[in-house]
């Protein structure tokens, strides 16, 4: 599990769009091992910060570190973090007209160098570990949703990156195809990897975080470091008022 080593700062960040503000003075840092789920209302900056840690948006202010590693405009270094940093999004992004073993041996055969061979050997394991083995010559159009999600943690994994980054890997799949998805993290997160995942799931976060931060007008307002305290007993009025409605609307 996690090691108390920091392999993520994020230091004094802003970031806003015109006249929104979507991440303002946001500083916390994210330890090697450690499981941190990030919840909170839509538009609040949760994913913001995800985007921001893997570059795909440009922090306006404050800096990233990242595995030693500054986020900077050096290109240098964004494809470093970039090779180190997996990341699932609400959508699969997966390309349709490519094999399920191809979406997945493309990366590390181009960026990593690997053979096609290592890179066939590595994805037919990925495929095993998320339960899809007999899939790997299928197309993503012949996969359900939760099928085409879990290719996509596969995916990135097969770069064997240090971080994982998860943007509400499951809000873009039917209730039932939720599980299977959720069942393939739970995996992932006691295997000891570092992971951020930004979500709506409350019992999975509840169960798998080592840490829970609130999110709220792109400011954290609640960190816990006790997720069974936090869900049963929030200390911040935003908090305990999104609580209650979550709770209400299940």
């Amino acid at each position: 599990m996690q090691n108390g080593t920091p392999i993520i700062r994020v230091e004094h960040v802003y970031k806003a769009w015109g006249a929104f503000t979507a991440l303002n003075d946001v500083s916390i840092s994210f330890n090697e091992g450690e499981v941190v789920c990030i919840i909170g209302p839509s538009g609040s900056g949760k994913s913001t910060l995800l985007r921001t840690i893997n570059r795909l948006e440009r922090q306006n202010a404050g800096r990233i570190v990242v595995d030693g590693i500054e986020l900077d405009d050096d290109l240098k270094h964004i494809d470093a973090v970039r090779t180190e940093v997996g990341m699932v999004f609400q959508s699969f992004n997966l390309f349709s007209h490519m094999t399920v073993l191809d979406n997945i041996t493309l990366a590390p055969r181009r960026v990593r160098k690997w053979s096609a061979d290592k890179a066939r050997q590595v994805a037919l394991e990925l495929l095993e570990r998320v339960g899809l083995s007999a899939h790997a010559q299928k197309y993503p159009s012949q996969l359900s949703g939760g099928q085409q999600q879990r290719v996509a943690i596969a995916r990135a994994l097969a770069m064997q990156p240090k971080i994982m980054l998860f943007d509400e890997p499951t809000s873009a799949l039917d209730p039932e195809m939720v599980n299977e998805v959720l069942l393939v993290m739970r995996d992932l997160a006691e295997s000891g990897m570092t992971m951020l995942i930004v979500t709506h799931e409350m019992g999975f976060a509840r169960e798998v975080a080592d840490r829970v931060i609130f999110f709220d007008h792109g400011c954290i307002v609640e960190e816990s470091s006790d997720p069974q305290q936090f869900f049963s007993n929030p200390t911040h009025p935003r908090a305990q008022a999104f609580l209650k409605q979550i709770k209400h609307a299940a």
